[in-house]
């Protein structure tokens, strides 16, 4: 799986990059847009042809996932810890309707220690980030750990090939994608490389 995570502030042409994104194979979009309120977050989505909305999974305000019928629900690192008392019926409570749930960590040990049933985990940072200039990648070895982990942090198509030899399952994308160039061009080659590891 490739995840693509939305810049954190809106950048010139976004909504018409996203569109080309989805067109292009693209199937889990992380909208998350923390400067955003709740009426700035349905603004954006209802820019959005409805046959995408399968493919997004909101970071805040997670009552827009059952009112547009998105894909899921992310639990930030935060959000988790606020909600531990609740997490698993939280959790529950959106699986059990369809959506897929997932959350954020930075450390292995405590994401092979997570008691709650996630669809799947982003971790990170697998190499130095693309986005957050002075956040030194980790090079996490998940290989041991039984669990659907996405490696995020440095992923572009150069380091896609080491970071499923690393044991992850997916790539998560934020820098690689809205930093480059050309991000249709961008996703295009993660892709490729994502589809051809050897």
């Amino acid at each position: 799986m490739i995840i693509v995570i939305a810049p954190e502030n809106d950048i010139p042409n976004e909504l018409e990059l996203l569109k080309d994104l989805f067109e292009s194979g693209l199937k889990y979009y992380h909208f998350r847009k923390p400067h955003k309120s709740l009426t700035e977050h349905h603004l954006f989505l209802d820019q959005i042809p409805e046959r995408f909305y399968q493919y997004i999974v909101p970071h805040y305000y997670h009552e827009l996932t059952p009112l547009y019928q998105l894909k899921g629900v992310h639990l930030q690192e935060q959000m988790r810890w606020d909600q531990r008392d609740n997490l698993e019926l939280y959790t529950k409570e959106y699986q059990d309707q369809g959506f897929t749930v997932s959350s954020s960590y930075h450390h292995p040990e405590e994401l092979e220690g997570e008691f709650v049933n996630f669809d799947y985990h982003l971790l990170s940072p697998v190499f130095s980030s693309i986005s957050k200039k002075g956040y030194e990648g980790k090079g996490f070895d998940v290989n041991n750990i039984s669990k659907k982990i996405v490696g995020m942090g440095g992923v572009n198509a150069n380091t896609v090939k080491a970071t499923l030899q690393l044991g992850y399952t997916g790539v998560g994308v934020l820098g690689g994608i809205w930093n480059s160039n050309n991000p249709l061009l961008s996703f295009q080659a993660i892709k490729e490389q994502f589809s051809h590891p050897i």
